[in-house]
């Protein structure tokens, strides 16, 4: 049970009961109301808008909605006490024994415990990383890549039906200058000098072991070949060598797609032609010109007439082009291709997950999805700023195989999968981040990482302890909860209870850093409720002499446990059970 959206309801029912009564109009738009925790827990429980939003409509001053409205909500039996605040918002004290019982559900649930049925299957589709084949994965690609996973994690708990997607940009001038780079390379692993690598091409070493292969397998069949002999099989080696490894690091990261699309394999079926039939059906299409960028006219500029695409009707700031001067497809309109295509196989709700320098073309895209989709798609666009690793206050190089970026690989050869994963998810996706190679692997609070792993590590060592005992540690959902009745104890209680909101609010906001936020905060709880332990006595996990107590105890720990652990589940990271 997510216990904020019970008391929406509640609080649904008591307007309900206002109307009935003559005391409020009817109809009203309830579906504003929220039901949230109050900033500042001395004022209550559960705090809810409900009067501000509902007053507008009804013709009344909040606070007159507000009074009658808490009277009746102090009927409830869970509520145990309340107040108007400010212009009309409402807090309510909810009784110990309600989120008691949240505790309750959460042991029987274990680590299914925050699932929801808010997604109601309602099926998404997530596309992450799609880096172009062109070179092994970075750093900037690992935290699309996390994020990307993570989100998708999160809408499946949320109730949604998740497809994990790669969109492989096989298509196009960046993969042409692949294939020329690899054929240079596989002339060095046949003997021919090659001098410096020309610009425009990828002077990455990894690509010495791609034209190392082609040596190996077809000696010097190429060699003395006109480019339009060899460039499509130099290109396609080289994606399926680059693509291979693209999914062995995502696969060491814990990352496995449910689909690869490929673009040029969308080219070839005709979808590009479908969807451009498309906008002409609707009339989006038309032949024009279009004015140089504002405040300035590249030398490269050329006013022509182009095949447009109307953007400007869904937001975007001009018309795109969909054809290039030669005919051929723009990238854009591949990409308008290529969203319809999902949009036919079933998804109206799509979110991309890109990199910092696709910021200027979110706008356009989402024109197009509109368009193409005749305004029953949705597009969210999430996008993850740079990421820089970092030692002791300087720039980290690792390598020199890819060239002048630090690799995906050689992070998780660094740090491992785990560390990875949580600290790439303890910023905001469109904050700039500091990879702290030193921070991430310290032992301390400052590590939000090792801070809540050593949190669930300490469930599981009080679980240890209490065996060792004689504690019996199963059955815990039946233990006298009643029995916690410590201030931090039942502050421990309502950070669980808190968990199926945080599931939801995150999935509904497709950010899933809140989880990270939230996990710390439960650690940090029980880390102080821990200390506090060790200078009292009294407040320890195992009572000697006091079994029930004992048990009521470690169904809380366990509560912990099964939080801490279905969150890193969502971020794909694994519990530890001790700390080495």
């Amino acid at each position: 049970m997510n216990p904020y959206r019970h008391f929406i309801g509640e609080i649904e029912a008591a307007l309900r009961a206002l109307q009935a009564a003559g005391e409020l109009p009817s109809p009203l738009d309830f579906s504003a109301i929220t039901a949230e925790p109050p900033r500042d827990p001395a004022h209550g429980d559960i705090a809810t808008n409900a009067a501000m939003v509902l007053a507008k409509a009804a013709k009344k001053k909040p606070r007159d909605i507000a009074e009658p409205l808490l009277a009746r909500l102090e009927g409830n039996p869970h509520v145990v006490g309340g107040a108007v605040a400010g212009p009309g918002f409402i807090n309510l004290k909810i009784s110990d024994a309600f989120w008691r019982e949240r505790l309750r559900d959460c042991l029987k649930a274990g680590l299914a415990y925050g699932d929801s049925t808010m997604g109601q299957g309602a099926k998404v589709n997530v596309e992450y990383v799609s880096a172009n084949p062109t070179g092994p994965l970075h750093v900037a690609h690992a935290r699309g890549a996390v994020v990307g996973d993570a989100l998708a994690n999160l809408l499946l708990k949320a109730g949604y039906a998740v497809t994990k997607e790669y969109y492989i940009n096989d298509a196009g001038a960046q993969v042409d200058k692949l294939g020329q780079s690899t054929f240079l390379r596989y002339r060095e692993a046949l003997g021919t000098p090659i001098g410096e690598i020309p610009e425009g091409l990828y002077p990455g070493e990894y690509l010495k072991e791609v034209g190392a292969a082609i040596a190996k397998r077809d000696g010097a069949r190429w060699i003395d070949k006109p480019e339009v002999d060899w460039l499509a099989e130099m290109r396609a080696f080289a994606i399926s060598a680059l693509m291979a490894e693209i999914k062995a690091d995502l696969a060491t990261l814990g990352v496995t797609m449910d689909r690869y699309s490929s673009e040029r394999a969308l080219v070839d079926a005709g979808a590009v032609d479908r969807a451009f039939e498309e906008l002409q059906r609707q009339d989006l299409i038309y032949l024009g010109r279009l004015e140089p960028p504002k405040g300035q006219k590249p030398d490269d500029w050329e006013d022509r007439e182009q095949t447009l695409f109307r953007a400007t009707r869904f937001g975007d700031e001009v018309d795109r082009p969909l054809k290039k001067s030669d005919g051929s497809w723009t990238y854009f309109a591949n990409d308008i291709a290529y969203h319809h295509d999902k949009f036919r196989r079933g998804f109206a709700d799509m979110i991309d997950i890109w990199g910092a320098d696709h910021g200027g073309y979110v706008k356009r895209l989402k024109a197009a999805v509109s368009a193409i989709t005749a305004g029953k798609g949705a597009l969210d666009v999430k996008i993850c700023q740079l990421v820089r690793v970092m030692k002791n206050g300087e720039l980290v190089r690792m390598s020199k195989r890819a060239g002048t970026f630090v690799t995906l690989r050689d992070l998780l050869d660094e740090v491992g999968p785990d560390v990875v994963r949580f600290t790439m998810l303890t910023r905001k996706n469109d904050a700039p981040f500091d990879f702290d190679l030193v921070k991430a692997t310290e032992q301390s609070r400052d590590n939000p990482v090792w801070y809540v792993q050593y949190g669930h590590a300490r469930t599981r060592s009080v679980s240890r302890q209490a065996a060792a005992a004689g504690v019996a540690i199963e059955g815990l959902d039946s233990a006298p909860l009643d029995r916690l009745g410590d201030a931090g104890e039942l502050a421990l209680v309502r950070l669980i209870a808190q968990w199926p909101r945080q599931v939801e609010a995150a999935a509904a906001a497709h950010e899933p850093h809140r989880i990270a936020f939230y996990l710390y905060d439960l650690a940090a709880a029980f880390h102080a409720h821990w200390n506090r332990g060790r200078e009292e006595p009294g407040l320890r996990f195992v009572v000697e002499g006091d079994s029930e107590l004992t048990r009521a105890r470690l169904a809380l720990v366990q509560g912990i446990g099964f939080v801490i652990g279905s969150g890193l589940k969502v971020f794909g990271v694994t519990p530890v059970e001790e700390m080495r």
